[in-house]
């Protein structure tokens, strides 16, 4: 059979939990809680089963959304959210309007190995990975933890193709 052109070359950049900026955004709930005051007009707080990771682009450039490569070790299910480049974590709080739409959702059903995701929003989300990491070289992902998982039991990556 023939090639129908040189073989792309691909990149798979992982997402990897951030444990200092989720334990920093857990000690802002705990402050808010411990004074008795109530979190700014908008802003997001970070909730016990939530979770930020990052993705670090090791290439900023001439990069095409090939896929997520995201499993779960057990059943359950995952929702990552990104947020915008205005969000700079060490000097603001995350705003709600700071979180991108659409969200990709995977999960795992039980006697099944096999991930299921919504596609569509998947897709989107990820072709937008394509454009937001000309302009960035971190991307911060809030991710959900639900039916039992936790982020010991992900491994999520955005798969890109070179051009």
């Amino acid at each position: 059979m023939a090639e129908d052109g040189p073989q792309k070359q691909q990149l798979d950049m992982p997402l990897v939990l951030d444990q200092d900026l989720t334990k920093q955004m857990r000690l802002r709930v705990e402050s808010l809680k411990q004074r008795g005051e109530k979190r700014q007009d908008g802003e997001k707080l970070l909730r016990p089963a939530e979770s930020v990771y990052r993705l670090d682009f090791i290439q900023q450039q001439k990069l095409q959304f090939d896929r997520w490569d995201v499993v779960l070790d057990k059943p359950g299910k995952v929702t990552i959210t990104g947020t915008s480049q205005n969000w700079t974590p060490d000097l603001t709080n995350l705003m709600t309007r700071q979180l991108l739409d659409p969200a990709a959702i995977f999960w795992r059903k039980e006697d099944s190995d096999a991930m299921d995701w919504n596609e569509a929003d998947a897709l989107e989300f990820g072709e937008r990975l394509s454009d937001l990491a000309k302009i960035r070289k971190v991307m911060y992902f809030l991710i959900t933890f639900g039916e039992g998982v936790e982020p010991a039991n992900l491994k999520a990556s955005v798969v890109f193709n070179q051009l």
